[in-house]
């Protein structure tokens, strides 16, 4: 619970509910060891019950009634953290699904914040919501701070004006571009007792950047027509390095809700190849220049000239193209009915927190290559008849009972986190080659190790130490201990069979 970052009244509150798990399952089967079905088929109901004794324990086990999945009980009790050997029961592969409605609460106040860029229309944005007839339909008084009319620091300004009111809507008019300021906001939530809701314009994004090529010629042209400065393609782009999928999924994460600010006609032609161009030689400027400099202004830099150059090419290439980049954007009006219809839900409460990749695999365990049983038992059989070390190991091991399934663990929710399962998503349902290099056996337990191949020329890469199969424990032995075969082998108490050369078993990678 420490590695998870658990505050200590949590982790009383778990121990205690650990503590009583511990007496109602041992009053009803005793010290002997159980198996995992048992354990499953005892769990959900034992949370059920717990969770209705009082509303503390209700908030630990689930809100509205969602009650934790018997899986997630069980990592972090800690069965199962491999998954290796299954002999009671057949898993089946789980499939991301949505939970049940999850909802942004209404709290005490709000903070409404732009994680955009110069010309995404926040202040115009912000004076409609203050002027907006019937306001947010919300009894909060709403007050919009402007950061250019701020001296000094915009963020500790707002936090203070928090603290002053309280039971407020603030809507923070200044550009909140990357995880630095995200995270001031975040500790002004706890601090203020708030939520945060970003807003952001509709765009496709790239791979590289949240918004798009199309979005960046509108936001300039913005700036250009408001004040006698472009703005700085390196101001422009502070959160390069996020796709739109990434960046949205981040502000979710942090803040439970996103609102969308449409800004550009889906019929639109395409973008005239002279503002594409200028645009990504600004691009490409831009990444020299921080190569070089940083977050350093480009006025200082060692790229100042080019700088000046091209921001005088930019500003005549978006003038010639006005009259485009002025038919391509939905009607200013349109954008702010739908934001305000938005954040009259969030405000409400009643909004539901969309799927991210960390909420839609929260409810998983572990990611894995599942292999053929058949094929990993015809393999031992083999190397039954050409081994005499493998013949004498399985003589007495009755492997169509004990080998059930057989899977390379790749991720495991409690060992390495939600995350690190959720990066296998891409690879879902798709084969991937396993080597089995070599077989290790001891007394106790028997693995195949594994070397994991590619899926359209990227790499599976296991988070385990030793990726491998377990095809085998004794009594008593859960087949995480497998993990320590190489350990056993460099003491000399196991004994390690080379496959040379490895055979191949394609298997399909799975959540469970």
């Amino acid at each position: 619970m420490k590695i998870w970052g658990t505050s200590a009244g949590k982790q009383r509150e778990l121990s205690k509910m650990l503590d009583e798990w511990a007496v109602y399952i041992r009053r009803k089967y005793g010290n002997k060891p159980l198996s995992q079905s048992i354990y499953l088929s005892e769990a959900e109901p034992f949370l059920e019950q717990y969770a209705k004794r009082s509303v503390q324990n209700q908030a630990l086990i689930g809100s509205a009634g969602n009650l934790v999945r018997a899986e997630d009980f069980l990592a972090i009790v800690g069965l199962d953290e491999e998954g290796d050997l299954e002999m009671e029961r057949e898993v089946a592969p789980l499939s991301p699904s949505p939970s049940v409605k999850d909802t942004v609460p209404k709290k005490e106040g709000l903070i409404v914040f732009f994680p955009g860029i110069p010309g995404c229309a926040k202040s115009a944005l912000c004076k409609e919501l203050i002027n907006a007839p019937g306001g947010l339909e919300d009894d909060r008084p709403v007050n919009s701070l402007m950061g250019d009319l701020i001296k000094g620091k915009y963020w500790q300004k707002v936090a203070e004006e928090r603290k002053r009111k309280p039971y407020s809507i603030m809507l923070a008019d200044k550009n909140a571009p990357n995880e630095e300021v995200w995270r001031q906001i975040e500790n002004m939530c706890h601090s203020t007792r708030a939520s945060a809701v970003p807003v952001v314009a509709d765009s496709e994004g790239t791979d590289t950047n949240p918004f798009s090529i199309d979005a960046l010629a509108v936001f300039m042209f913005r700036v250009l027509q408001r004040v006698n400065h472009p703005g700085n393609l390196d101001k422009g782009s502070p959160n390069a390095g996020y796709s739109r999928k990434e960046f949205e999924g981040e502000l979710v994460e942090r803040f439970g809700s996103l609102v969308k600010m449409p800004l550009l006609k889906s019929d639109r032609s395409p973008l005239p190849d002279p503002v594409k161009s200028i645009l990504e030689e600004g691009i490409n400027l831009y990444n020299l220049h921080t190569s070089r400099h940083g977050r350093m202004e480009s006025t200082k830099g060692s790229y100042a000239k080019e700088w000046a150059k091209w921001e005088k090419q930019l500003r005549e290439v978006l003038i010639r193209n006005a009259e485009y980049l002025n038919s391509v954007q939905v009607p200013f009006e349109f954008a702010v009915k739908q934001v305000v219809e938005q954040l009259k839900k969030i405000a409400k409460g009643d909004y539901a927190t969309p799927d991210t990749e960390k909420r839609k695999f929260g409810t998983i365990v572990f990611a894995a290559v599942d292999l053929p049983v058949t094929e990993i038992q015809t393999l031992l059989d083999n190397l039954a008849e050409n081994n005499p070390k493998v013949k004498a190991f399985l003589k007495d091991k009755d492997m169509v009972k004990n080998l059930r399934k057989g899977h390379v663990t790749l991720a495991h929710k409690r060992s390495h986190g939600v995350t690190a399962v959720a990066s296998y998503g891409i690879f879902h349902h798709e084969k991937v080659p396993v080597d089995l290099t070599a077989l290790l056996f001891s007394d106790k337990m028997a693995a195949f190790e594994a070397r994991l191949g590619s899926v359209n020329g990227e790499r599976v890469v296991s988070k385990n130490e030793w990726p491998h199969v377990t095809v085998w424990t004794g009594e008593g032995v859960v087949a995480k201990e497998a993990n320590t075969l190489p350990q056993l082998i460099s003491e000399g108490k196991a004994t390690q069979i080379e496959l040379n050369p490895p055979p191949t078993i394609y298997g399909t990678l799975e959540f469970y």
